[in-house]
C-alpha cells in the first residue's frame, strides 16, 4: 500500500540535531497519521507515495521543525504566582493564573526553566525550537485509516508536538 492520505504509517527513526547528537530513537515502530496532525509537514511530503519499506534522511531547518526560537515567549513571573512547589521542567497551558505578565499567547505551553526565590523563569517556546535537525526514518508498515483516526485527524495522543500540544520532555520524546 502507498502512502497517501488518510492512511496510517508505522515509523522508526534516529532524530539528531545539526552537529549529530542524539536527542531521540524510537527503535520500536510507532503509529502516526498520515494527512492529519501527527507528523511535521515536511516528513508528509517525503513520505508521500513512499511504501513500507522506504528509508530516508532529512534534514530540517527549524522553520520545518519546531519553528524559531523566539525570546519574547521567555519571561520572568513572581515567585508567588504559584501554589505549592515549583520546579525547572514542570509546564502550564498558557500563562499561570494571576501572572502579572500580560500579552503572551494563552494557547501556549510554558515550561519552567529556573526557579529563584522570589521569580520563576519560564519559556513558551518547543524544547526543539531553533535546532536545525536530522530526521532518519524506516517506514515499517502501512495501513487504511480507521473512520475514527480520520474524524480525529491523529491516531491518538501526539508523540512529538507540531502544532501546540504539549513539548515533549526533551530526555523522552518518545
Amino acid at each position: 500500500m502507498n502512502i497517501t492520505a488518510p492512511c496510517v504509517v508505522s515509523l522508526v527513526w534516529r532524530l539528531e540535531d545539526a552537529q549529530g547528537n542524539l536527542i531521540d530513537e524510537l527503535k520500536d515502530p510507532v503509529e502516526f497519521f498520515f494527512g492529519g496532525d501527527d507528523l511535521l509537514e515536511k516528513v508528509e511530503e517525503v513520505l508521500a507515495d513512499q511504501e513500507a519499506g522506504f528509508e530516508t534522511q532529512i534534514h530540517l531547518e527549524p522553520e520545518h521543525a519546531f519553528g524559531d526560537y523566539n525570546p519574547d515567549l521567555v519571561f520572568f513571573e513572581e515567585r508567588s504566582v504559584f501554589a505549592g512547589e515549583i520546579q525547572a521542567g514542570m509546564q502550564f497551558e498558557g500563562v499561570p493564573e494571576g501572572a502579572t505578565t500580560h500579552g503572551l499567547p494563552d494557547d501556549a505551553i510554558y515550561t519552567v526553566t529556573e526557579v529563584y526565590a522570589t521569580h520563576v523563569v519560564l519559556d513558551g517556546n518547543h524544547p526543539l525550537a531553533g535546532i536545525a535537525l536530522r530526521l532518519a526514518l524506516t517506514v515499517r508498515d502501512v495501513r487504511e485509516a480507521t473512520d475514527k483516526e480520520i474524524e480525529d485527524g491523529s491516531v491518538g495522543q501526539p508523540v512529538i508536538s507540531v502544532l501546540g500540544a504539549a513539548p515533549p520532555d526533551p530526555d523522552q520524546l518518545h
